[in-house]
C-alpha cells in the first residue's frame, strides 16, 4: 500500500504543478486568457499541498524524488498535451531520473542522529 500511495501521489502532484505550469505558460506565453494564469497558481499551490501527504516525513528527500517523477512527468505531458516527439536521450534521461528517485524513496535508509 504504501509504494501504490507514494506512486499515485507523486502523480498526482506531477499533474498539478506541470498543469499549473503550462497553465501560466498558455496565459503569458501564448496570449491567452489571464484567468488561465489564476489557475495555474491554484494548481501550483495545490501540488504543494499534495507533497505533503507522503509517507516520508523528510522534505528534501520528498523534494529531491520529485524532482526525478517531474522530469518524466513533464515529457510525458509534452508527449500528451503538445504532441512533443522525445528522442531516445529524453526518454534515457527519463528513465535514468525514475531510477534515482525508486533508490531515493525505497532503498532501506538508515536514520540519522542529529
Amino acid at each position: 500500500m504504501t509504494i501504490l500511495r507514494v506512486v499515485v501521489l507523486f502523480i498526482l502532484a506531477a499533474g498539478a504543478e506541470i498543469g499549473g505550469s503550462w497553465l501560466i505558460w498558455q496565459s503569458v506565453r501564448e496570449g491567452r486568457s489571464w484567468w488561465l494564469a489564476g489557475l495555474g497558481v491554484i494548481a501550483l499551490g495545490a501540488y504543494g499541498f499534495i507533497a505533503t501527504l507522503q509517507p516520508d516525513a523528510n522534505f528534501g528527500r520528498i523534494l529531491a524524488a520529485y524532482g526525478g517523477v517531474f522530469v518524466a512527468g513533464a515529457l510525458v505531458w509534452g508527449v500528451v498535451v503538445d504532441k512533443f516527439t522525445p528522442d531516445r536521450y529524453d526518454i534515457a534521461g527519463a528513465v535514468i531520473c525514475l531510477l534515482g528517485v525508486a533508490v531515493i524513496m525505497f532503498a532501506p535508509h538508515t536514520r540519522q542522529v542529529a
